[in-house]
């Protein structure tokens, strides 16, 4: 990437992206904003008693994260959001046009293995399934890439921002 874009972190849950947005904003030189912290406290209720979000409760969360990202349009920025369907996509590049996605990917058992590891996060493994089968990849007219999240998070890092690079040629 030659211009400072606004790079959204997205995928299922389990996939790296609290691990993999700082490490991406620090390899192009921009500040990260956690997207979890945009959720509204109701949210995170409902996603410790194990009950997925629906849209209602999804569009102020993303609006916030609209908001961050718009803020930060020209001069760059990473935000991680699961960003999981289309239409949230959509949400977020109506505040902030230039956006773009890396959309982490990988197999289902070592998402679910991740998961399972991973201590004091308020979004349980049981989820998972809701969140396969909410995802709706990034189609073709959608500006973004998406990286495999198999191997060290350096490596995943190293493979975004290569990949995020080639977006502007």
């Amino acid at each position: 990437m030659n211009t400072p874009h606004v790079v959204v972190v997205m995928g299922v849950a389990g996939t790296g992206k609290t691990t993999i947005g700082p490490l991406l904003a620090a390899a192009l030189g921009v500040p990260y904003a956690e997207g979890d912290d945009f959720h509204p406290p109701a949210n995170i209720a409902k996603m410790s008693a194990g009950t997925p979000l629906d849209d209602a409760d999804r569009w102020p969360w993303l609006d916030a994260i609209g908001r961050w990202a718009h803020a930060r349009e020209g001069l760059g920025g990473v935000v991680s959001s699961s960003a999981l369907k289309r239409s949230y996509r959509d949400r977020l590049r109506a505040a902030a046009p230039g956006a773009v996605f890396l959309h982490l990917t990988g197999d289902r058992a070592l998402i679910e293995k991740r998961m399972s590891e991973r201590k004091g996060h308020f979004m349980p493994a049981a989820l998972l399934d809701s969140q396969f089968a909410t995802l709706q990849p990034l189609a073709a007219d959608e500006a973004g890439v998406g990286v495999d999240v198999s191997g060290t998070p350096e490596a995943i890092t190293e493979r975004a921002v290569a990949a995020l690079r080639l977006l502007d040629m």
